[in-house]
């Protein structure tokens, strides 16, 4: 053989093996394939392998626009064109089953025009606004979450129905009320003898990491904060409900938890390379149900927590704030996994519409270490200590989401957050030990 047909061997045999290994690396999956394969959701398990609980029964959903499946498919469409599943009626939680509803918006019952099916509110359908109450939509609200009316199934909302489905996208924080919806419907169907199944979610902020103050039960009990858990619990929802079922439900529900498959403790949603849905029209991203646990708190306060503006929680601040110098004050502090960023922004619906607010946003720079409880907590008694004439809390409504009035209280009688924390980790400790039982990933 000559030389130059020998390198032309050579070269052909080498651009052959090149190509081999490309064909075999193409086949190989990434980290962020390997996610999305790793975790199925439980409305996908529940249609591969559990039809036959609900075989010849007529079925209740309880959703909105989260109850979907890895391919964005919503589980109403999923359920009402299933031949093996009876679908009778929706029931939706806060913000309705479109999830359209801003907070404290009541929305009545109706027929869907396109599933031709009844929809009931499980967020105040009785109780209807009367002219002048959203005048101030932000008291209206405070006056109107921790109200139970309309919030509890009707005998006459679940008479068809002999078992009920549960799939709702929650995030990980007690204020929010999906979890308080799904206790007052495992407690209905408890009295009205009929089956309740969790299709299982992701908690989204990951199932390990638990702050805040445990809610003093019965006392603080209401809608925005039913039993006593942490403000950010580290539980799913199926999860919640096994714990739910067996400590406070005066009679047990007949509950089945549809795990999901390949989730993990300590994965955040993004994580999962499942698809964000927005679960409320004000928790647009992962990123804000991250400070959520904390930010949610100014709610109680007359500081805007950014309801209004395109980043809701992660934005604050108030017209008589100078966010140049509170951002300096804070970043001062050097809290773990954020930094600071002055801003200024108008609202445009909620605190301070249409006004000028100096303040702050929340970058979070390392999830795994910030924490969104002791950070607001701080960014209070900054606020506190730098304008003790303008800042006030709203107390009922502040006591209610904390589930105490003690933290209040203390802030008020000048108290450090460092010792405010401490008062509370023994609870948080018992919690985390209690909770072993009912956790099922």
């Amino acid at each position: 053989m000559k030389r130059g047909s020998g390198h032309a061997v050579l070269i052909i045999l080498l651009f052959s093996f090149l190509l081999f290994c490309l064909c075999c690396r193409s086949g190989e999956q990434t980290p962020e394939s390997q996610a999305a394969e790793k975790v199925k959701l439980g409305v996908e398990v529940f249609l591969d392998e559990h039809l036959a609980l609900v075989d010849g029964k007529r079925v209740g959903l309880v959703t909105n626009p989260s109850g979907v499946d890895s391919r964005l498919l919503s589980t109403t469409a999923l359920f009402h064109t299933h031949p093996k599943i009876d679908l009778v009626a929706l029931y939706g939680p806060e913000h309705g089953v479109r999830g359209n509803a801003q907070p404290g918006e009541c929305v009545s019952f109706y027929v869907d025009n396109k599933y031709q099916i009844p929809v009931f509110s499980l967020y105040g359908q009785s109780r209807k606004p009367e002219p002048g109450m959203l005048k101030d939509i932000d008291e209206f609200m405070r006056s109107f979450d921790v109200l139970e009316e309309g919030k509890k199934l009707d005998v006459e909302m679940i008479g068809e129905v002999d078992v009920m489905v549960f799939d709702i996208q929650d995030v990980g924080t007690r204020i929010y009320t999906y979890m308080a919806t799904m206790a007052y419907c495992m407690e209905a169907c408890a009295e009205e003898n009929i089956e309740f199944i969790i299709l299982d979610r992701p908690n989204p902020i990951n199932g390990q990491d638990m702050e805040g103050f445990l809610l003093e039960y019965p006392d603080y009990s209401s809608f925005v904060g039913l039993y006593p858990i942490p403000v950010r619990h580290g539980m799913t929802a199926g999860e919640l409900a096994q714990l739910f079922n067996s400590e406070f439900l005066k009679k047990k529900v007949s509950l089945t938890v549809i795990p999901m498959e390949g989730w993990e403790r300590q994965m955040w949603y993004d994580d999962t390379s499942l698809p964000w849905v927005i679960p409320s029209p004000n928790m647009p991203t992962l990123d804000t149900a991250t400070v959520y646990p904390g930010q949610v708190f100014l709610e109680g306060t007359n500081i805007s927590e950014g309801r209004g503006t395109t980043r809701p929680f992660e934005l604050f601040g108030a017209p008589w704030i100078d966010g140049h110098e509170l951002t300096k004050r804070l970043n001062g502090l050097k809290l773990p996994g954020i930094i600071f960023r002055e801003a200024w922004f108008s609202p445009t619906f909620s605190k301070f519409k249409g006004e000028l607010c100096g303040g702050a946003q929340i970058h979070v720079t390392d999830r795994d270490a910030y924490k969104p409880f002791t950070t607001t907590l701080h960014i209070i008694r900054t606020v506190m200590d730098s304008y003790p004439d303008e800042f006030q809390f709203h107390q009922d409504y502040f006591d209610k989401i904390m589930g105490s009035s003690k933290i209040r209280e203390a802030l008020l009688n000048g108290a450090k957050v460092e010792g405010l924390i401490q008062g509370f980790a023994q609870k948080l400790e018992e919690f985390a030990q209690n909770r072993k039982q009912y956790l099922i990933y």
